[in-house]
């Protein structure tokens, strides 16, 4: 029995020798030095395009003849956006959950939102309101009267969603419309029934008049979301990557052109696509499993750490979620501004941007990265901050 043991361990410490042995010796793949004109081609042949630089052209990309955004109705949805009497206890709107602080004008809104004379400030979100992150910042979402989500999911940003296809962690949500109607009744967030959200609005004079003059059929649910949806479609940021992209060479770094050069050529654009750099596809995480064995390989700048992984995830996956259908299949996350929606995943298990890159790198691309190309990549993708753009909708404001 010993003699078994002994010889199992001899050939499980060969096999292991072989797989650590292959790994160095693979060289790691060599990323083209491109010249700016070089690759602002490729990346606009791969639809990383920039946000429209105004309201004109947003409308061309964004706007749908069964809901047209008009100046009108963005700003009735700017009100319901921020307005907590549209949860059950009064205390939420949909600005808690998904903070931002436009250009510096909805601090006091925002702030009334998030925090009350008579209660302790327990939200995230208060301190972050000028990261432009449309998140809270929690690891797990709360809903009204700080009610989790039953899976502990985490906030995904609202910025830039009018770009994307799919919504919610499972991707099974096609619109921004459908999406605010179910935060409106889901009990872990707003918990209010189609009915109370008419009762609400109806309580409100002002809305009476808005809700008349913009819809022939006045206050209902449907045109409560609708008038949600064409004001979150307008909450788009631009930044440093959107001007390299019209031309401005010296936008970005030389760090963060190699970091896009690594993005494009290591694969990572295959899902963080379009615009919006995510939120257009349904994939599978993690997509390697043997990833695991992979991790084997050491680098040496940093100190080795060993930790247990989840038998699902590279993570502990607190919440259970396994995604759609319980497949491991998840809506691809929206890549803009992604350096300020910390922590990470579907569970937030992940609190560095860093290290949600080389866990992406290692399960889903198969990829061991250095700790340079780590960093150009962390460079590029902080090109993608940027501030919601301000439109200048004279109704609107």
């Amino acid at each position: 029995m010993k003699k078994l043991l002994f010889n199992a361990l001899l050939i499980a410490i060969a096999v292991m020798s072989i797989i650590l042995t292959i790994s160095f010796l693979t060289p790691p793949k060599k990323i083209p030095e491109y010249n700016d004109e070089k690759l602002r081609e490729l990346a606009l042949e791969r639809g990383l395009k920039p946000v429209p630089d105004s309201f004109e052209k947003l409308l061309k990309l964004v706007d749908d003849t069964s809901n047209p955004m008009t100046p009108q109705k963005i700003a009735l949805g700017s009100e319901l956006f921020f307005d907590t009497n549209l949860s059950k206890n009064k205390k939420t709107s949909c600005a808690s959950c998904h903070s931002f602080d436009k250009d510096l004008k909805n601090r006091g809104i925002l702030l009334d939102t998030l925090t009350k004379k008579d209660q302790e400030v327990t939200n995230c979100a208060a301190c972050h309101l000028q990261d432009q992150s449309g998140v809270d910042r929690f690891t797990f979402s709360q809903g009204d009267g700080g009610t989790e989500h039953p899976y502990l999911l985490n906030t995904q940003t609202i910025l830039n969603s009018a770009f994307a296809k799919y919504f919610s962690w499972s991707g099974e949500v096609n619109s921004i419309k459908e999406q605010s109607a179910n935060s409106l009744q889901d009990h872990h967030k707003m918990n209010l029934t189609p009915k109370e959200v008419e009762a609400r609005v109806s309580q409100n004079p002002k809305y009476a008049e808005k809700f008349g003059e913009i819809f022939n059929d006045g206050i209902s649910f449907e045109n409560t979301t609708k008038a949600i949806e064409v004001y979150v479609k307008t909450l788009v940021t631009r930044g440093d990557y959107d001007r390299f992209l019209e031309g401005d060479n010296s936008a970005i770094s030389h760090e963060a052109k190699r970091g896009l050069a690594n993005f494009i050529n290591f694969g990572c654009k295959g899902c963080h696509n379009d615009i919006s750099f995510g939120g257009q596809s349904i994939q599978r995480f993690p997509l390697r499993e043997f990833a695991q064995v992979y991790d084997l390989k050491l680098n040496f700048e940093i100190v080795p750490q060993l930790k247990r992984l989840d038998s699902e995830f590279p993570f502990e996956n607190s919440g259970g979620y396994l995604g759609k259908n319980n497949r491991h299949l998840f809506r691809v996350p929206i890549l803009r501004n992604v350096t300020k929606t910390s922590p990470y995943f579907h569970n937030g298990a992940v609190p560095k941007i860093r290290e949600a890159v080389d866990v992406m790198a290692r399960y889903q691309l198969g990829r061991h990265l250095t700790l340079e190309q780590i960093d150009e990549i962390v460079a590029f993708l902080r090109t993608l901050e940027g501030d919601i753009v301000d439109y200048g909708i004279k109704e609107y404001r």
